[in-house]
């Protein structure tokens, strides 16, 4: 299978320094600033119940990859930073 587009094979070595030249260039900002546009044209175009039904698919697969336990530790985690913070 032969890659049509311009440039080189993607996940290539020259692919992944060309990534890293466009970061450097354009900085990371760059990608967060386009990260945040694509995700309005989605809630546009999905609304945000989209991102509510993939955020419980999630949380599902998380759960049974790694049991309930799991939730019960990051919540502590999260209270115990929570406690320090507002002290």
């Amino acid at each position: 299978m032969t890659n049509k587009k311009r440039g080189p094979e993607p996940g290539s070595l020259k692919a992944k320094h060309g990534g890293l030249a466009v970061r450097e260039k354009l900085g990371r900002e760059h990608y967060s600033k386009i990260g945040k546009i694509g995700g309005e044209t989605v809630k546009e175009k999905r609304g945000p119940q989209f991102y509510a039904e993939i955020g419980k698919k999630g949380g599902e697969s998380t759960k049974r990859q790694r049991g309930s336990e799991f939730y019960s530790k990051i919540g502590k985690m999260g209270g115990e930073r929570g406690r320090v913070a507002s002290e």
